[in-house]
């Protein structure tokens, strides 16, 4: 491939440049799981909302257990009950006791919790049996989120934590970004849908698949996965339907070959060509661009986000990624530079890859040149972090992606990487 090649972090760089993050939207709480929040959650109440018990038991004063132990119970009347949902009906006075559930409201009076387990557990009389002092197993109003609080900052995924807190501070609504809109195009006449037989030369249309799972784990709406055949008209119809989202994703037909129409398609179409090449193994022939459309209007429903054009004039953007047709190749350059893309889109936090350094347990040979990602399982033992390769790490091998816990970087400019050396990884959800 002519021309100087670019590498890793700065071809990921060039991709997060030109996100605009999409704009918000209402979310219920119960279609919220996954989502990214697209403003600060703040909590108007203490969390909890009043003193309760953390055990089941006897809500006390604790000067009437001064002296208790399992010899000489302190014997106090029992006067009513607290339970969850059902707090007591008056004060508790001295001498007195007031059986209490887990989470049920502390009575006024009370400033201390004795366990069941440490009484009688009597009927109109208990015997406490230990001494407590004032706050014993109470669980104070405000102790886990103070009125006033933010409890979730923008861009934060939510998860199953996150939801529970969101409904502790009483949000059944949120605002999530809206999830981008990806197209998928695979390429070439040689792809057969599962199911059929195969005809002489051809493959299954596995990309399709495996792209298309990446981008719904990445938090974005899959709206459409489309074969096109080695033709150029065929190329220029299902490109210009695919540019209508927030990023279409071409798999094949980026290279040089007398049958690859995705680039100069692109070019008729009035994409710019960010960069076409990079410096890595798998995924040398990735392309990136972008192509502007004009503002969204009411006949034009459902396209991108408005964002600054050239000469300040107000265009939107679609971010067109050609990856690689070798399986391998196009989910590994997917990881590194589409799912970055979404979840920027979405206003996520932490966009950064993360990356730690681990032990390669196998000499890899290797030429100056291209960075190499290896797949590799990933193994905690003593002396830290330890990576070993799959398996065959061939372009086409997609069984080397089972399995694969991280990816190993060998540097563009490293050679043969001996056993034992460290690395740096890039780990994969």
């Amino acid at each position: 491939m002519a021309g100087k090649l670019t590498e890793i972090d700065e071809a990921r760089r060039l991709a997060l440049e030109r996100v605009v993050p999409l704009a918000p939207e209402p979310v219920a709480l119960g279609e919220a799981l996954g989502r990214v929040l697209a403003e600060p959650v703040t909590s108007a109440d203490a969390v909890p909302g009043f003193d309760n018990s953390a055990m089941d038991g006897y809500a006390v004063r604790a000067a009437d257990t001064a002296g208790a132990d399992g010899e000489r119970a302190a014997r106090l009347t029992v006067v009513g009950e607290s339970r969850a949902g059902h707090p007591a009906r008056h004060e508790l006075g001295a001498g007195e006791a007031i059986a209490i559930s887990t989470g049920a409201m502390v009575p006024a009076g009370a400033d201390a919790v004795v366990r069941v387990e440490d009484t009688d557990a009597g009927g109109e009389e208990v015997g406490i049996r230990v001494e407590v002092e004032p706050g014993r197993d109470i669980r104070r109003a405000g102790e886990d989120i103070a009125p006033g609080e933010v409890v979730l900052a923008a861009g934060a995924e939510i998860g199953p934590a996150e939801a529970g807190v969101l409904v502790s501070v009483g949000r059944g609504e949120v605002a999530c970004a809206r999830r981008p809109r990806v197209s998928v195009l695979t390429t070439g006449d040689e792809l057969q849908e599962p199911g059929e037989p195969l005809r002489p030369g051809a493959i299954r249309n596995s990309n399709a698949y495996s792209v298309a799972g990446l981008i719904e784990r990445s938090g974005a709406l899959l709206e459409s996965v489309a074969i096109v055949p080695d033709d150029r008209e065929a190329t220029e119809a299902a490109l210009t339907r695919a540019l209508s989202g927030d990023i279409a994703v071409i798999s094949g037909g980026v290279s040089v070959g007398p049958h690859d129409h995705v680039r100069p398609t692109l070019a008729a179409l009035g994409a710019e060509e960010v960069f076409w090449g990079v410096a890595l193994r798998p995924g040398k022939p990735t392309w990136f661009g972008t192509v502007p459309w004009p503002r969204p209007s009411a006949d034009r429903p459902g396209t991108p986000e408005v964002g600054p054009g050239p000469g300040g004039t107000e265009v939107g953007r679609t971010l067109v990624f050609g990856l690689p047709g070798n399986p391998v190749s196009a989910m590994v350059t997917f990881l590194l530079f589409v799912r970055p893309a979404i979840r920027a889109m979405l206003g996520a936090a932490a966009n950064d890859p993360a990356r730690t350094t681990a032990f390669l347990d196998l000499d890899y040979p290797k030429q100056p040149g291209r960075a190499h990602l290896l797949r590799c399982r990933l193994e905690l033992r003593e002396d830290g972090w330890h990576v070993r390769p799959t398996k065959d790490q061939g372009s086409h091998v997609l069984t080397s992606m089972l399995g694969a816990d991280a990816l190993a970087i060998i540097p563009t400019a490293a050679g043969t990487v001996a056993a034992g050396e460290r690395v740096e990884i890039e780990l994969l959800d």
